[in-house]
Parts: structure tokens; sequence; C-alpha cells
């Protein structure tokens, strides 16, 4: 599909059909998101322009796209917040693509957060509003007496967590995957901080201890580090498992081990961790001299020892399902990882210079330059945008 009737462009990534490329479009682009095959980019008007599968196509809903703030994005849909805190939603509509049922409810809103197939938006009055497949979060009517004075939003693929603002914490969805509190009600007080793999959550208290709950093998249980949960920081999460920074930058992982949960091979590496990016299957750590240490599965980026002397002065890193990419401190970009999925870059290297941003869907990257130009690599159907198509001479 591409739209020429308002500030929207589209193109089908999935049969790679197209007679206009949309890169003259994507200038000023302010930041992406992604679902699984498709991206949406914030231009700096605040327009919308999207690209990728046909499901992320916006065009009938291209003329409420303007003054675009933030989009959040599920699996297969997508959800605008606009300046006066309305919200416009596209996609697959059973999974969130269609908000109709609760718009009127969505006015001030703040934030919004998604699981894999649906959406929860926090408004200004904190309360929260949902919608999309009900099993996975959908329907929160269960607990929508209880979510008063919310401020923060998590979310599993399958469930949500809210924190309140006097520490407790709500949650609601697929019920063995994050979604009921279970045995620990009682010890989620005082928390400060929520994170989410795809099937379970991890809350750090004020004085630094750690709750888990939901499914065993994808973190839940933390019984074996219990007593190394201590002054815990910030948690990272990648589907499988958790990494906690403690207040010393050192690390303590748990959940599957082959996916992350188990950092014992590079345990003496992982002092002065400032962050921590997740793939699916693997993490990457940052450190203060900008070096990075990888964990996890080796195939789906758990292994950077092919790319580890050009890994200096890293600033951010940004990961698909299988791959990563970091940016450096002079604009470059590195990648490594599955190369279907966006770790191999070497036929848009030479685009790759001052970067500003990287996002990701599923299994491909977007890079916004300085200038405002957008550079994208990895799998074709996943949004990469198209380089062999004729130059257009539409007029948006």
């Amino acid at each position: 599909a591409f739209s020429i009737s308002g500030p929207v462009v589209t193109w089908d990534g999935k049969t790679g059909k197209t007679e206009t490329s949309i890169a003259p479009y994507l200038v000023g682009v302010q930041a992406v998101q992604a679902t699984s095959h498709a991206f949406a980019a914030i231009c700096h008007d605040g327009s919308v322009v999207c690209w990728g599968d046909p499901e992320g196509d916006c065009t009938q809903v291209a003329q409420k796209l303007r003054n675009v703030k933030e989009i959040q994005r599920n699996h297969a849909a997508f959800a605008a917040i606009l300046t006066g805190g309305t919200v416009v939603c596209w996609g697959r509509p059973e999974d969130g693509g269609d908000c109709s049922s609760v718009q009127q409810q969505l006015a001030n809103v703040q934030q919004i957060q998604s699981t894999s197939s649906a959406f929860a938006a926090l408004c200004g009055d904190g309360s929260v509003v949902c919608w999309g497949n009900p099993t996975n979060g959908g329907d929160s009517s269960a607990v929508q007496d209880q979510l008063k004075d919310v401020r923060q939003i998590q979310a599993t693929g399958f469930s949500f967590a809210a924190l309140l603002a006097d520490g407790r914490v709500i949650a609601w969805g697929s019920e063995m995957l994050g979604g009921d509190v279970g045995r620990v009600p009682s010890r989620l007080r005082n928390v400060c901080q929520i994170a989410a793999s795809d099937a379970a959550f991890a809350a750090i208290r004020q004085d630094g201890t750690v709750v888990t709950w939901g499914a065993p093998a994808n973190g839940g249980d933390s019984f074996k580090v219990y007593d190394e949960l201590r002054n815990v920081k910030h948690i990272a999460a990648n589907s499988c498992a958790f990494a906690a920074i403690r207040a010393d930058e050192t690390v303590v992982t748990w959940g599957l081990g082959l996916r992350g949960g188990d950092s014992g091979a590079v345990r003496d590496q992982l002092k002065h961790v400032q962050q921590i990016c997740a793939s699916w299957c693997a993490f990457a750590a940052i450190t203060s001299t900008g070096h990075v240490v990888t964990w996890g599965h080796p195939d789906r980026g758990g292994d950077s020892r092919g790319v580890q002397d050009r890994l200096q002065d890293v600033q951010q890193i940004q990961a698909t399902r299988n791959a990563f990419a970091a940016i450096l401190a002079d604009g470059s970009v590195v990648t490594w990882g599955d190369p279907e999925s966006g770790g191999d870059a070497s036929h848009v290297q030479d685009q790759l210079q001052d970067v500003l941003q990287i996002q990701a869907s599923e299994s491909a990257f977007a890079a916004i330059l300085a200038d405002g130009r957008v550079v994208s690599w990895g799998f074709r159907t996943a949004g990469v945008i198209p380089t062999a198509v004729h130059e257009s001479s539409v007029e948006l």
C-alpha cells in the first residue's frame, strides 16, 4: 500500500512490489518504532511514515496521524499518542489495531505499554485503559477498581503489571505468565521499578532487593540467586532471563541458562557495567570504558568475538530478536549475531555514518542519521526500506 492522500507513506514489504521509494519522505525523522514486520517513523512535523508488512499500513488513519508525540507497538499493531493525549491505532484489529471500543476513555494519555497482542494506556489521572486480545491483558476488568494512582506499567508478552503510587503492584493477563502475583503479593511493597521477560516479572524494592513471579523458566523463580540480589539498581530482561546491575556495577543473572540466565563464562568481565541490552536469547553489557561483554545463545548475539576489536567507545546498543547493533562514539555502527536478523550490515555499512539512534523490529534495524535520513537493514520482509526502486514525483 502507498498513501498519497496525507502525510503517511507505506511500502508493501511482503510482496516487495512498489513503484515508489519511501526514502525521500524519511527526512527529519525523530523516532522509529517497529512491530514484528513493519516500521513507523515520526517525522519532525509530527507526521508518520510507515513501511514493511501490509498489516503496518496506516492509510486508513492517515488523516488522524498529525502532531504525533509517541508511538508504541506490539507484534502486529501500532498505537500513537498525539500531542493532546488522544490515541490513534492501526494494524491487526484483534491485537489492538482497533481501539474504537475504548476511544472515549483514551484522554490525556501519558504512556502506553504492550504485550504481544494488547495495549494498556496510562492516563493523566492515574487510571488505566486496556484493549486488544483479552487473554493477553486486553481485559483488565478483574482488577480495574484497583488500578488507581498508577505510576508505571510494564508488560511481558502475555500480561501487564502496574506500579501504584504507594509502591504496590497489580497484575493482570495470562495468570501463569505473569498475570497473577500468586505467592508474592505480601512482598510486593515499596516497589520502585519493574522489569519483564517474555513470561515473568522482576520488581526492585526501595531497599534494593528483588521480587520475581511468573513462569519459572522465564526468570519467574530467582531462588538460586536470592542472596546475591542485594543493592540492585537496574534490571534488564530478554525472553527467558534477567540481568541485574548492582550498586557496585557488577551483574547477577537468572533464568534459562543457555539464553543468558547463566553468565558464569564472563562473570570476571562484568565489572563497571553501565547498561545492558537484550536480544531474544542473549545480553550485551556496556562497561564504563565503552567496551562490550556478551553472553547467552552464541548464534543469536551472545558471541561477539568476531567484532570485539571494533567494539570500542560504544555509546548505545539495540537488538532485534537474534542480533545486536552498536553505535560508536564516532557515529559508526557495529553489528553481530544472526545475519538475516540484522547481524550483517555490510551492504549499507558505508551509509552508517553520523548515526544518532537505532530502532529494531523483530529481524531488521533502522538507523536515524544526523541529517534525519533513515538507513535500514536485515530481513527484507521485516520492514527494510527497498533500495532498487524508482524515484517518485508524488507530492504530499
